[in-house]
Parts: structure tokens; sequence; C-alpha cells
């Protein structure tokens, strides 16, 4: 027995710790302190603790993402908005959508977004990358540089229906050993009149694989499912992690303050952090010998900032925050994608609808899906995808500039859905359905995060500005109407009934302009908000090695740095 005591013990003591308790940390030196544990953070925690020598802690202000089962199940992340592994904060009221204020999903949990998104996998055109590049002057940001490590993060898997995906994904492009499991959706009712459309109409082609470096076109998903399970930043590169000893990690614990330990000539030193569980509660406070890192995303990496007293001194003094860093750029430039649900009656016998009404058929989907990790539940929302452009005469082009990053980088997205999915209107009670989404992939709008006030357990002030441009509210008004065109094609005639709901009604330019803009959204995609310039220029938030401008010890790590957006 004494034994048997011992060697719990030890193995114990060679593990991760997981913390819910502020004040039972161990009070040691930590190397690396890591706020938030989305892709960013929980990358950098399993590789930095990598290194036995150095200790870190990854501190996450939500729950372990154990405490909600229906994360690992494909079918059900949209039950995760809202929910206790969700913010589920609101932004300002929106002037492009006619002053509505909108939810703004974001993962509060292990893994971050990636515990609640739909789990869509893809790269992005090879021009976005570059573009990237050339705007910061650093070669390691190019297509050329990252392709090596995309590939390594992945590992392709069969889909959970094991069906032979040749002509569906081209695996010479793909990894086999990563960490990051990977696959396409399951066949569906949909896939035969989706791919026939591109055979019909030209302006719709065919694409293999869009994570080539050129994704024009209509393809199969690419996911972030393996085996059935939803494949998250948490499971696939903290879970590793937690077999080393010199990896803490706390949840339930919000970071309220970067905190200055010293200069450096003329440039202050954050290696800091206060932390807390409550506006009332204790204060608790721990420095890194190297680096504190910043992974909270694109909302909470900002607001943290100017808590710290980084940011624009002019708003800084309306909170009574000393300013230790004047940089502008903080919470500006926020950028994100606005979606537009479609939905389209259709002549079926069955749908994903059928699902959500039948009990007796959830609880048998649900079923198969814990025993085999097999059946519906192991598809997520999306079916195929689409990336398109606009035409080279589109009218909007005589007075803006084209955003993209080049000719084989999208405009606008479709995202095929085998059930109704509306975000403005309640879900039909009786009929079947089939939804398009429509995504604004390269928007000229410009939002912000703000100060709401300098307590951080206060929301910041969340402004996306989405269709807040000529451009943006011309291209989802085309895009809107090229899913009219796609749904026209013969391969749909026996199959569509038509448009429903208010998109049955929107007739004219200015009525489908008015559609959107009473049913857009948002597609958890906020960026930009402390982006990334060129060392040594006197605009951005971080030089191209991440590092925050006019400061020592501290980096970012999350899409807030990104200069402009990438999908």
């Amino acid at each position: 027995m004494h034994l048997f005591v011992i060697a719990l013990l030890f193995l114990k003591s060679v593990f991760a710790a997981v913390y819910t308790d502020p004040s039972k940390l161990p009070n040691c030196p930590y190397t690396y302190i890591i706020v938030g544990s989305g892709p960013g953070g929980s990358v950098l925690a399993n590789r930095l603790s990598a290194n036995p020598n150095d200790r870190v802690l990854l501190v996450e202000v939500g729950p372990s993402d154990t405490v909600n089962p229906n994360i690992s199940i494909p079918f059900l992340c949209t039950t995760l908005v809202p929910s206790n592994v969700s913010w589920n904060q609101t932004t300002v009221p929106q002037t492009g959508l006619g002053g509505r204020s909108i939810p703004y999903p974001r993962g509060r949990t292990l893994g971050g977004s990636t515990s609640i998104n739909y789990m869509i996998w893809t790269r992005g055109p090879a021009s976005d990358l570059d573009r990237l590049a050339h705007v910061t002057g650093d070669s390691g940001w190019s297509w050329d540089s990252l392709r090596r490590t995309s590939v390594e993060v992945e590992d392709l898997l069969p889909p959970p229906d094991g069906h032979d995906t040749t002509g569906e994904i081209n695996p010479a492009i793909h990894g086999s050993n990563g960490p990051v499991e990977i696959s396409v959706q399951d066949t569906t009712a949909l896939d035969s009149r989706i791919f026939n459309t591109t055979t019909q109409l030209a302006e719709f082609p065919f694409n293999e694989d869009m994570s080539s470096g050129n994704p024009l076109g209509i393809g199969w998903s690419q996911l972030s499912i393996g085996g059935g399970q939803r494949s998250s930043a948490s499971v696939s590169y903290l879970t590793p992690a937690l077999s080393r000893s010199n990896l803490d990690i706390l949840v339930n614990t919000l970071v309220t303050k970067v905190v200055q330990t010293g200069t450096r000539g003329s440039l202050p030193i954050f290696r800091g952090v206060q932390f807390a569980q409550s506006a009332s509660g204790p204060l608790f406070s721990r420095n890194a010998t190297k680096e504190v890192i910043l992974a909270a995303g694109a909302v909470n990496t900002p607001q943290l900032l100017m808590l710290s007293g980084i940011g624009d001194s002019a708003q800084l003094s309306q909170f009574n925050i000393r300013t230790v860093v004047n940089l502008p750029d903080v919470g500006k430039n926020m950028q994100d994608h606005a979606l537009i649900p479609n939905a389209f009656s259709v002549n079926s016998n069955f749908t994903n609808d059928d699902i959500g009404r039948n009990t007796t058929l959830f609880q048998n989907d649900l079923a198969q899906w814990e025993a085999i990790h097999t059946g519906p539940f192991t598809q997520s929302i999306g079916v195929e995808l689409g990336w398109l452009r606009l035409p080279k005469n589109s009218t909007i082009f005589k007075k803006v500039k084209d955003p993209s990053s080049g000719p084989q980088a999208p405009h606008y997205e479709f995202i095929f859905v085998n059930q109704f999915f509306s975000l403005a209107d309640s879900t039909p009670t009786t009929g079947r359905f089939m939804s398009i989404f429509t995504n604004l992939v390269t928007p000229t709008s410009r939002g912000s995060i703000t100060l709401a006030s300098a307590n951080p357990f206060d929301a910041p002030n969340i402004d996306p500005a989405l269709l807040n441009s000529d451009f943006d509210i011309f291209t989802i008004r085309e895009a809107v109407k090229a899913a009219l065109r796609f749904v026209a094609a013969p391969a749909w005639k026996d199959y569509v009934i038509g448009p429903f709901g208010a998109l049955a009604e929107a007739k004219t330019d200015a009525e489908i302009e008015a559609y959107a803009r009473s049913h857009g959204a948002n597609v958890f995609h906020p960026s930009s908000t402390a982006l990334m310039s060129r060392k040594g220029s006197a605009h951005g938030v971080v030089n191209p090695d991440l590092r925050v401008k006019k400061t020592v010890g501290l980096r970012i790590v999350d899409a807030s740095v990104l200069v402009r957006m990438l999908r």
C-alpha cells in the first residue's frame, strides 16, 4: 500500500497541474506567462514547455473544456453560443446592420474559439500571406515560408463515414503526422447537386483542394475533425503537454493587468501580470523571467493593453489610466467578416432539420456518436464551401480599389448548410430547408475595441463596423444574388422550391441590401486590433517578431496582430 501511495504521488508530481484557485499556484519563478488558451496560447504552452528548463504558466479566463460535453460533438457546435464556454457579449449598435446590436461569439474556455467554432479548416490564398510579408517587411510571413509549418500542423484522416475521398482533397499538400486532426465532411444529399452546378454554371468552377494557396471555386469542406470529434487547440496542443511537470494551467481566472517590472534604458519592461476571479475578490500576481505573451484574442488583448497603460493616451486619460506607452493604434483597425444566412425551402424527405424536431431521432444519433463516433453527429454545420470574386467590371471598382490581395483571392464565400439556419428569424417547425451562408471576406469597414470602464471585469465596447462601407454592402449584395443564381442551376430544379422568408421578398438591389442589413451577423473572425507593422514604424502595435513596440518582455500572439484579415 505504501509503495502504491508513493507511486501516485510521484505520478502527480511529474504531470502538469490544472488549477482552479489562484491561491494554490506554486510560488515559483515562471519563464513565460501566457494569457489566453486559444490557438496561439495553446500552441505556445505546448512548444515552450517542451524545454524542461523553462517553466510555463497559462492563464485562461474560462473553465476547462471538459465542462461542456457538446464541445467534442461536431453537430452540436451551434449549441455553444450562448453557453458556459462563450463570452456571451454583444456589439455596440451597428449602423451597417440597421442599428442592431448583435451577439459576438468568442470562446471562453480552454482552446478558446477553436472549442466553439464550426471547425472549418482552410489556409486562405497565398497572396494574403505574401501581402503580409510585404507590408511588414519580413519574408518569414510569406506563403512559401509558412507552407511547411502549415503542413506540419496537420494529420489528415479519413472522414468518419470512411468514404473514398479521391477528388475531394489533395493529400500531397497536407500533413499526416501533425497534432491537429483534419478530414473532409461525410457525404450528404447536397453533394451531387452542388458539384453538378459547377459543371453547369461557369461562374462557379470546381476546386479540388482550397488549401493549395488558390482557394477560388467550389469544393469540399476541410474540417478540424478527427475520428468524428472536434480537434481543438486544447485537444491538439494542451492535452499532450499535460504530461509535463513544468506547465501550470490556471482556469476561471481573468488577467486584469500587465505589470511593468522595470526599465531597460528608456523602455519599460512588462514581465508581470495581475489576475483575479472576480471584481471583488483578491488580486494575485506573478512575474516571468523572460516574457509575458498575450494570446487573449482580438477583443481582450487590446482591452488588457489599455488597462495596463498601453494605448492611445487620449482614451486612457478618460478613465484615469496612466499612459505608460503611447500606442494610438491599440484597439483600432478592427475587421470582421459579415455573414448573411440565406434559407431555401427544399423538396426533400430528410434534412438535418428533422434531427432537431424529432427527439427520438436526436437521441439515437447522439447514442451512435457516443458509442462509435459515426453518424450525423460527426458533421459540422458546413457541407461544402465556395470562394468567389466579384467580376472585374463590377461598378464598385470605379470608385473603390480592389481590397483583396490579388486575383486568386476571394471577395466573398459560400458555406452550404443542410438545414435551416438564421440568426434573425425563428426556426420553422415544419418544412425542410437548406441554407447558403454568404460571407464577406475582404471588408473595407474598420471598427474598434474601446474601454467602457477601467474595470477589467466590464466588457469593452465591441464595434466591428459590419457592412459600414460602400464596398462591403455592394459585395454582400452581389454575394446574395450569386447564391440565388447558384440554386437556379438545373441541378436544383426538382429540389429547391424557392427562397424562404425575408429573402423571398427581396427582389431589387435596394431590397437585398435591406435584407442583408436586417439579417447580418458576424462569423467568429475579429482581427487587427493590435496590428503588426515594420520594425521602426511609428504606426502599429507589434513588430514582425510580435514584440509590442516600445516595450521589453511583452509579445502578442493572436489574430489581433494581423494587418489585413486573413481567412
